[in-house]
């Protein structure tokens, strides 16, 4: 049988690092040179090529016009690859996988995200594990496709549906974490997928890629003693198109007739305002208590279970599409790539 093709594309990050000799400074190894680096990676079942960003950049740095870039390459080399692998910096990771999860629409290959928490060339490093085992997961397949189907983040032994991830840890290896939904793979003795809680998509169509996201969005933390200068600042902006807001527990929020007030006058003037929870885990639930009522009443829409890095780049995936007004809240409600239950 034909092995299958990898496309390993990096985009910056710890995990592309090396000491220089001289200088002790860190700086980005040239990946064409991969398998010198990295001669296990000869041992894999699979052929794997290679592609950079011009200038590899910090994860920080990282914005939809990357995210663009990531998902053009993709399509590009679509056809010609059963799958990929994104190398990335770990800090933005989970905004990238979530915003890749939305603008590679009815895809049916492995778009893994993987990077490491110490540079490649470090004797303790974890990217060799991670790499290697990410490039053998979007090699699987079963029965000639590919055994996973959808953006994926691995690290640390686990592999995780990308838009349920979010970095938990600055020091650890451990450093995701998807607390509302099951891992999808896990690295051992043996690779253990867990098929029952893989994305299917519902389409037979081609990939499309949709890269249009608009940025007029920003996300609010409510906090005890928010004050309301802050928050009608924030609410009569002109910019902004669209809010995430990170609210108590189950989607809870202060009940001053100020605060209601400041939102409802929001919403009517075409503010889309997405209630999602503070809390690592768990999901909004708006009006199992008097404190959630009056947002569902005046029209905030439930972000469910959805992470926050989900929940922001949903947002600017759908004001990107120009969703009609009457469709918005059903459209971001309902799953789109298993982002939310």
């Amino acid at each position: 049988m034909k092995k299958p093709k990898i496309l390993l594309i990096y985009t910056g990050g710890t995990i592309g690092m090396i000491k220089d000799a001289d200088t002790g400074a860190l700086r980005a190894f040239d990946f064409n040179n991969i398998l010198t680096r990295i001669p296990e990676l000869r041992l894999l079942d699979c052929e794997i090529e290679t592609t950079s960003f011009r200038e590899p950049i910090d994860s920080s740095n990282m914005n939809p016009k990357y995210w663009a870039d990531i998902a053009q390459i993709i399509e590009s080399n679509y056809h010609d690859f059963d799958g990929f692998v994104v190398l990335h910096g770990s800090d933005t990771m989970s905004y990238s996988a979530s915003a890749l999860s939305f603008m590679l629409e009815n895809l049916s290959k492995p778009v893994i995200f993987t990077g490491s928490q110490l540079p490649i060339g470090d004797l303790r490093t974890d990217a060799k594990e991670n790499l290697i085992t990410s490039i053998q997961i979007a090699s699987l397949q079963i029965k000639g496709l590919p055994a996973i189907r959808e953006v994926g983040l691995y690290f640390e032994y686990k592999l995780y549906r990308g838009n349920r991830t979010t970095k938990i840890n600055a020091e650890h290896f451990e450093a995701f974490e998807s607390l509302n939904y099951p891992h999808l793979a896990e690295s051992g003795v043996h690779l253990n997928i867990n098929e029952e809680f893989l994305w299917r998509s519902q389409s037979n169509e081609d990939l499309v890629v949709r890269t249009k996201m608009n940025t007029n969005v920003a996300i609010l933390k409510l906090f005890p003693g928010i004050s309301r200068p802050i928050l009608e600042a924030v609410l009569t902006s002109n910019l902004i198109e669209g809010l995430v807001l990170e609210t108590y527990g189950s989607g809870n929020a202060t009940t001053e007739p100020w605060f209601i007030d400041l939102l409802k006058k929001a919403i009517s003037k075409g503010l889309h305002i997405i209630n999602v929870t503070q809390c690592a885990g768990g999901s909004v639930t708006m009006g199992q208590y008097e404190t959630s009522s009056q947002l569902k009443s005046i029209g905030v829409i439930s972000g469910k279970d959805i992470t926050t890095e989900a929940a922001i780049t949903k947002l600017m995936y759908l004001l990107g599409e120009n969703i009609g007004q009457s469709e918005f809240q059903k459209t971001f409600e309902t799953p789109l790539r298993g982002e939310m239950t």
